[in-house]
């Protein structure tokens, strides 16, 4: 696992732990023998979960914020062994010249800045401490392409971002690793398919493994990326899409064979 002090199970903060993959991923954590922080935007704490919630709001592109919030619950809690950034924004499919530069700019400082500036609170502790773990999600747009002109950028970023990262600590025994999450059964997706602004036949068609992502599926990996057996592992991107970055480019020749 990520670091452990005096036999403690090792604290992970999970940023967006509230909704989503967030929550998912700190399930996941809190089933395999890590002590999970979740910070959200919201604040508070969800009846019956298996792990922490940082009873204030804490906006990860807000640096202050974020470094008050790290250091109290190291203070509380004990050294903070594995961050997992999760937070993020997706914004409307605009053309370019009809997205708004207030949106833009934030996606950008949640999805972008945030992660950076999480990163930059925890890795130099990690770092002091010679050893620590920290998974960045990211997404398969990331990689490829979609019309969503913020968030894309936003996340092709966070991938080169991972990378400078584990150059950056890795000699003092930090990791830094990213998930690409493919189209993942969330709320968001949950609603984007709902209003009509997404169709699942055109999700799954595409994906290798015909099918969606569940959310723990991702926090599973996730969870891989913080433990011992991926110790030899960092700097890279890990797409957990069912195959979507795969099989997409058959759709050019036909299709995947299915029949």
């Amino acid at each position: 696992m990520a670091d452990a002090t005096d036999g403690e199970a090792p604290l992970v903060i999970v940023t967006g732990g509230l909704s989503g993959i967030g929550s998912a991923t700190a399930a996941v954590l809190a089933g395999r023998g890590f002590r999970p922080v979740v910070f959200d935007i919201a604040g508070g704490a969800p009846d019956g979960t298996a792990w922490t919630v940082w009873p204030d709001p804490v906006d990860v592109s807000d640096e202050d914020a974020v470094e008050a919030a790290v250091a109290a619950v190291e203070e509380r809690h004990g050294p903070v062994a594995g961050l997992v950034n999760a937070a993020g924004i997706l914004g409307r499919m605009h053309p370019p010249e009809r997205l708004k530069m207030k949106d833009w700019d934030r996606e950008m400082a949640v999805d972008l800045r945030g992660t950076f500036v999480m990163c930059r609170a925890v890795g130099p502790r990690m770092a002091a401490r010679g050893g620590g773990s920290i998974v960045n999600i990211a997404s398969v747009v990331g990689s490829s392409s979609a019309p969503v002109h913020g968030y894309a950028p936003a996340k092709a970023a966070v991938i080169s971002l991972t990378a400078t990262l584990a150059a950056e600590w890795g000699p003092k025994g930090v990791r830094v690793n990213a998930v690409s999450p493919g189209f993942t059964r969330t709320p968001a997706l949950e609603a984007g398919l709902q209003h009509g602004v997404l169709v699942a036949d055109d999700l799954i068609r595409g994906a290798a493994l015909q099918r969606l992502v569940e959310p723990g599926e991702i926090g599973r990996v996730v969870a891989w990326l913080l433990g011992p057996d991926s110790s030899a592992v960092t700097g890279v991107n890990i797409p957990v899409d069912a195959g979507f970055l795969a099989g997409i480019t058959w759709q050019a020749y036909g299709g995947l064979r299915t029949g």
